[in-house]
């Protein structure tokens, strides 16, 4: 079976904040068909890792993921 991947890596100050934001959200995911995880690497880069068993889980799980990561990130802004 093929598994896709994309990874991501955001440089920003927000870093460690988006992560624990992220972090409770992740193991809930609805789609059995993907996982997502995220790490810090070094103190302002946020790594964001998305597997999935096809295409369209990898789209699904991307959408959502990435558009935590927008929120949770304009929200350090707001701040």
């Amino acid at each position: 079976m093929t598994i896709h991947k994309a990874i991501f890596r955001f440089s920003t100050s927000h870093a460690q904040l988006i992560c624990q934001a992220l972090a409770p959200e992740l193991p809930d995911e609805v789609n059995p068909r993907s996982t997502t995880r995220c790490w810090l690497e070094e103190e302002d880069t946020l790594v964001l890792n998305v597997e999935a068993q096809d295409i369209a889980s990898l789209r699904a799980a991307l959408n959502m993921v990435l558009r935590l990561v927008n929120v949770a990130d304009e929200m350090q802004d707001l701040m």
